[in-house]
């Protein structure tokens, strides 16, 4: 690809040409270590508070987990279009379009961003009464959410700098902020904490502080970069026909995003029943098991990138083997460290804190959640290649449907007759195996209406 369009070929991987799976491999190892030092950001928080504060302070952050996600989540699902519209602007080589993809990405990442942390201030208080968050908890856990939330602007621009990056190829250096982050966060975590005594405060303003520090990096760094993808403040404006691909694609990304979260709301209110201790062990699990969802999204992620620059560069053949690739990456990766997890449940967990109940609970969570894991993977790789391929509402009515509704209606119908913990948990695999069975048959019939065989771009 031209190098003026692509920019410095040092730090991006070409798409459309040479060998996929190490292409692939290539892309998705910093992605997932990026994704485990952004988890490491909520887990130092955990570790902190569970070790050096109380249980109750473990659950306080956890309780707002659910929440925070819905919010988050719905602009990382609106970053996926950014990724896609640049991404296939850069495998058709339209330097100009390229250019404006870029600009437009980065001004709504403030804007959602601020957007987003208002409202999350706004909600706290009552959005946790309504979720029934334990008396002995709700204090703190607004206090962290009202920090959390007032980086928003920063997180956002950090994640939607990272979609542009990871769409021109460029995963490493994300990789490598984050790094620098994690270290400030670990830091700043314990000198807020045990030095201060902050307690929840001082975690949540550790994290914003760090995430900031990455976002400023990513920012740095597009304002430098050669090529199309260079950011010029000048130039920041919001396109409407850029913007209109964007939120064509991250719109219904985003709404399924945030509509898991709202599900999990609702698991997370009926998990609030039966108390603080339960909810600190299941906080626990919690952070541990997001490094196995986290492979399934990575690959997920990946897939988006391959899918969107092939098919942009009319690479049809390359776009099915990326599936492929991408698919069976993703099982043999989550059920290894399902393996993993299942054999040393006990010391993971005694990180975060000691009580034998709390750890009880976590091995609780694990059995059940583990050994399907490799479901959620085909189900993330089968909704992320569609929407590389364009098809975004379609997938995201089938996962509103499978993941979000489902989970409701199960807490509504099954939980409700028999009200146990191993029965609340069981709505996550049983709601990823139907969500993956229905998005692999859309999946199929959307790769029958496009080419076998690539094509060349005109001159």
């Amino acid at each position: 690809m031209n190098a003026v369009l692509r920019g410095d070929p040092r730090h991006q991987v070409d798409m459309c040409r040479g060998p996929l799976l190490r292409k692939i491999v290539l892309f998705s190892i910093p992605l997932i270590f990026s994704g485990i030092l952004q988890l490491l950001f909520n887990t130092v928080d955990l570790i902190v508070v569970g070790r050096f504060a109380s249980y109750q302070a473990l659950a306080a952050v956890g309780a707002t987990s659910s929440l925070t996600h819905l919010l988050v989540n719905f602009c990382l699902g609106i970053s996926i279009g950014a990724n896609v519209a640049v991404a296939r602007r850069l495998g058709a080589r339209k330097k100009h379009e390229t250019s404006l993809a870029v600009h437009t990405t980065i001004a709504f990442s403030l804007l959602c961003g601020l957007v987003a942390g208002g409202l999350g201030i706004a909600v706290a208080r009552g959005i946790l009464g309504v979720m029934r968050t334990p008396p002995d908890i709700i204090g703190m856990s607004v206090t962290y959410m009202r920090i959390y939330f007032a980086g928003m602007p920063i997180v956002m621009l950090y994640n939607f700098g990272s979609a542009v990056m990871h769409a021109m190829g460029d995963t490493k250096r994300p990789f490598y902020f984050l790094i620098i982050a994690g270290i400030a966060n670990v830091l700043l975590n314990l000198f807020f904490v045990v030095v201060c005594h902050f307690d929840v405060g001082g975690v949540a303003a550790a994290t914003v502080i760090s995430q900031g520090i990455a976002a400023l990096l990513i920012l740095r760094v597009l304002l430098k970069t050669p090529g199309a993808c260079r950011v010029k403040l000048r130039l920041l404006r919001i396109d409407r026909a850029v913007l209109s691909e964007l939120l064509r694609i991250g719109v219904p990304a985003g709404i399924q995003r945030g509509c898991f979260s709202l599900a999990n709301l609702w698991v997370q209110s009926s998990l609030n029943t039966f108390g603080s201790v339960v909810v600190a062990g299941n906080t626990a699990a919690i952070a541990w098991e997001s490094i196995g969802t986290l492979l399934s999204s990575t690959f997920g992620q990946t897939l988006v990138s391959f899918v969107g620059q092939n098919h942009g560069g009319r690479q049809y053949a390359r776009i099915r083997t990326s599936i492929k690739y991408c698919g069976m990456l993703s099982f043999f990766s989550t059920m290894a460290f399902a393996a993993a997890l299942l054999a040393g449940a006990r010391p993971a967990l005694a990180l975060f804190n000691t009580d034998p109940d709390v750890i009880a609970w976590g091995v609780a969570r694990y059995w059940v959640i583990m050994p399907p894991l490799c479901i959620c993977g085909f189900q993330e790789c089968f909704a992320s290649a569609l929407r590389g391929l364009g098809h975004s509402l379609g997938p995201t009515l089938v996962m509103i449907f499978c993941i979000c509704v489902l989970r409701i209606v199960w807490i509504m119908t099954v939980f409700r007759f028999w009200p146990s913990f191993t029965v609340l948990v069981m709505t996550f695999p049983v709601s990823w195996a139907s969500a993956a069975l229905f998005l692999g048959i859309y999946l199929r019939y959307a790769l029958k209406k496009i080419p076998r065989e690539n094509q060349s771009l005109p001159a």
